[in-house]
Formats: C-alpha cells, sequence, structure tokens
C-alpha cells in the first residue's frame, strides 16, 4: 500500500445501528452503505448535515423513498473510526426527541469510551 494513501477508516456500530440499517429497504440501504463507504475513504458522502442538536462533530446521513426517510447519525471520523450512534426511519419532516436523545446518549458512551483508552494507552 501506498503510503501516501490514507487508511480507510473503521466504522464502529453503537447500540442495535447495525441491524436497524439491515432492515431498511435495499435502494436506502444501498445509498446510506455507499455514503459510509465515501466516509470511510475520506470522502464528502452525498446528501448529509451537521446534527448540532446531538453534538459538536455530529452528522447525519440521509435518504428517503416514498414510504418513509431514512438516517443514520454519526460522529465524524476520531482515530480512524466513524462511530455510527443511531439509524432510524422516520415519517414526518421532523426528527422525533426520542431519536435525538439515543443519539445523545450513545455520542455520550463512544465519548466516555474514547477518554478511558487514551488514559489506559489504547486507540479507539
Amino acid at each position: 500500500m501506498d503510503s501516501a494513501t490514507p487508511k480507510d477508516a473503521v466504522i464502529a456500530w453503537e447500540g442495535d445501528s447495525k441491524e436497524v440499517i439491515s432492515s431498511f429497504p435495499d435502494a436506502a440501504k444501498n445509498n446510506l452503505g455507499f455514503d459510509l463507504r465515501l466516509l470511510q475513504q475520506g470522502r464528502q458522502p452525498t446528501d448529509y448535515r451537521p446534527m448540532s442538536s446531538v453534538g459538536p462533530g455530529v452528522f447525519e446521513l440521509r435518504d428517503q423513498d416514498a414510504r418513509a426517510w431514512y438516517r443514520v447519525i454519526y460522529l465524524s471520523r476520531v482515530r480512524d473510526v466513524i462511530h455510527v450512534l443511531h439509524c432510524f426511519e422516520k415519517r414526518s419532516r421532523e426528527t422525533p426527541m426520542k431519536e435525538i436523545n439515543t443519539a445523545r446518549q450513545r455520542l455520550k458512551a463512544v465519548r466516555a469510551r474514547i477518554i478511558q483508552e487514551r488514559k489506559h494507552g489504547g486507540r479507539t
């Protein structure tokens, strides 16, 4: 591997996020999976926005079909890891507080883990 080539990030799935995204319709799963792959490569995804309501450095990948909107909330790359905090589908324009709170709780747990790993000389 060329040393100038950046290393792909690893995806860490928090809570049930991997199971939830696996249950999305194929088209949404493929589109969101493509965006996650772009993120792993250090590139910009096709449809995303910052989620300051969850916390700094947190973003949302978006996709939709005629039935629902599909969302993946993630913490941007930290030490070559992208933490997928929460995946869900919604039927209204506004993100339900329940979903934001789930992402916040998982973000808090991830940050606590990162701090512990740094204290003990580990890697995230």
